[in-house]
């Protein structure tokens, strides 16, 4: 399950002095990360779903298959 930043901390995070340029390099790189790990797991969970399931969701087959073979970095 994906953490959230609560809003509180967020705006604690924002009306505090600037974050190092370090900080900030290493803080893009994990939210990159993450991204990319959702779409490693949501097209992981694509490929497991039959055709009356993809069907629910509005996407053929061939959609799936097409989203499906995308790297884990293309968004």
């Amino acid at each position: 399950m994906a953490h959230m930043i609560a809003r509180k901390d967020l705006s604690y995070l924002v009306s505090h002095a600037p974050l190092p340029a370090v900080s900030i390099v290493a803080l893009r790189i994990a939210v990159l990360v993450a991204k990319w790990d959702v779409l490693r797991r949501t097209r992981n969970d694509l490929s497991g779903l039959d055709d009356h399931l993809l069907r629910d969701i509005g996407v053929t087959p061939d959609q799936a298959r097409q989203e499906i073979r995308r790297p884990f970095w293309e968004g």
